[in-house]
């Protein structure tokens, strides 16, 4: 009889040592795809603050001499990179949508570190481009304090470069 009862007992650890493995493994993979979900919504917030940054810099460049201009505006007008790493943050989302439940964790884990990745980087240039729009900005009123000060005979006239 306490044969009996020693094995059920480690049968029973056994099992229940199964069912909370199972559960911290289901745990895991929640927590993988709840931080896939929330790097993605990162991600689209960056990008979205990156395209208003570059949309509020045309108005600075705008200020600036076409001459000195011209690379600045041709860089502004491309929205292309923005419009494809949003085109890649929806496939993101769809592969998480279609195979977030039946990735292997190892799967999980790559993607959250892809995305980590790059939001990392778009976090960075998204700071230089502030920095750069700070500059520009700064050096474009400082230039046109200065073209105040010049007498009207060497202004340049408007719509010169």
């Amino acid at each position: 009889m306490p044969s009996l009862i020693t094995t059920l007992g480690l049968a029973g650890l056994a099992l229940a040592s199964l069912l909370l493995w199972w559960a911290l493994r289901g745990r895991r993979r929640d927590r993988s795809l709840r931080q896939l979900l929330d790097l993605a919504d990162e991600m689209e917030g960056l990008l979205d603050r990156s395209q208003a940054r570059m949309q509020a810099l045309q108005a600075v460049v705008g200020r600036v001499p076409q001459d000195i201009a011209a690379v600045a505006q041709a860089s502004l007008d491309s929205a292309l990179p923005v419009r494809e790493a949003k085109r890649d943050l929806l496939q993101h989302r769809l592969w998480i949508k279609h195979h977030g439940q039946t990735a292997r964790q190892s799967e999980l884990d790559a993607a959250c570190a892809a995305l980590g990745r790059a939001r990392d980087r778009l976090a960075g240039g998204l700071a230089e481009l502030d920095h750069a729009g700070e500059a520009l900005a700064e050096a474009t009123e400082a230039s046109e304090q200065a073209a105040r000060r010049e007498p009207a005979t060497l202004r340049r006239p408007a719509g010169q470069p």
